[in-house]
């Protein structure tokens, strides 16, 4: 524990006895009750919220960008050029790109794609289809992240309500975040959503603490319990990022590419994202 009248590790310039000593000893507190609490690495200072807000101004900014281009006809590698130009003219560098050998600036995922799809020349938009855009920034150094859903023309009324309830799974996910509660909350309220409507819930991926880093911890799961997984404290920022079939949840990555995973069965899915902040009275959307 570190000294009472030393400067906060925080960075606020104030005595650690009047800026962060209490909120530690809380955290102490859940530890020893047996409660799984974050290391201080992934609890944000005041001056790295600023940057990851600034770097998510960017992000947000690029969905923007995408969604007032994205039509029919083009392709996916279109999509990536437009996030690419946006990220670059204005100060940001796009995250996915040679991300652990990815080679394209953003996601890309369309109708049976569940996540982590590639952008291609020859995959072209055309009525009807259901694409996920998933992007992600560094400016300065820190880290943003978020995606969207866009329907393609007409689509099918099966296609239309999955992309809406799950949207509706993310809004409700993030109406549990407070802090003092548990990241668990999440994905229960998620899960009981999406199956009380006749969906399945994605379990082989899920949302991530983000920030210095493109994945932190914690891991956030979009089924689970109330009560369980790690505790949520001012100043955590982490992504909701619900993946939703219409069929079965279980879901295989594509063998030659390494990357683009699939429903198992063919069904359809769908996924948003946004990335959150917990704050002292709930939490802010900092990326959408």
């Amino acid at each position: 524990m570190q000294n009472r009248n030393e400067k906060c590790w925080c960075g606020s310039g104030q005595k650690y006895k009047k800026c962060h000593m209490e909120f530690d000893e809380k955290i102490k507190e859940y530890e020893l009750k047996g409660h799984i609490v974050p290391d201080r690495y992934i609890i944000k200072t005041p001056m790295e919220i600023d940057k990851i807000k600034e770097s998510a101004v960017v992000n947000t900014g690029v969905l923007d960008y995408v969604s007032q281009n994205i039509k029919a006809g083009m392709s996916t590698e279109d999509i990536d050029k437009l996030v690419y130009k946006y990220t670059t003219e204005n100060g940001a560098i796009p995250a996915p790109l040679n991300y652990e050998g990815f080679p394209k600036s953003c996601c890309t995922s369309l109708n049976n794609e569940v996540c982590h799809g590639i952008p291609d020349e020859n995959i072209i938009l055309k009525d009807g289809d259901i694409i996920n855009v998933d992007v992600s920034t560094i400016k300065d150094g820190y880290f943003s992240d978020a995606s969207r859903m866009f329907i393609i023309g007409e689509t099918t009324e099966e296609a239309r309500k999955l992309v809406e309830v799950t949207k509706e799974c993310l809004e409700i996910g993030i109406a549990q975040v407070k802090p003092w509660g548990h990241i668990g909350d999440i994905g229960a309220a998620i899960q009981e959503y999406a199956e009380e409507r006749g969906y399945s819930v994605v379990t082989m991926f899920g949302g991530h603490g983000i920030g210095n880093e493109f994945h932190e911890e914690p891991f956030v799961s979009h089924v689970g319990r109330r009560d369980t997984g790690m505790l949520m404290v001012p100043g955590m920022v982490f992504t909701i990022e619900p993946m939703i079939n219409t069929g079965r949840p279980q879901v295989y990555v594509d063998k030659k590419n390494g990357w683009t995973s699939y429903t198992m069965d063919g069904s359809l899915s769908a996924q948003w994202e946004h990335q959150i902040l917990v704050t002292e009275d709930g939490c802010e959307i900092i990326s959408f």
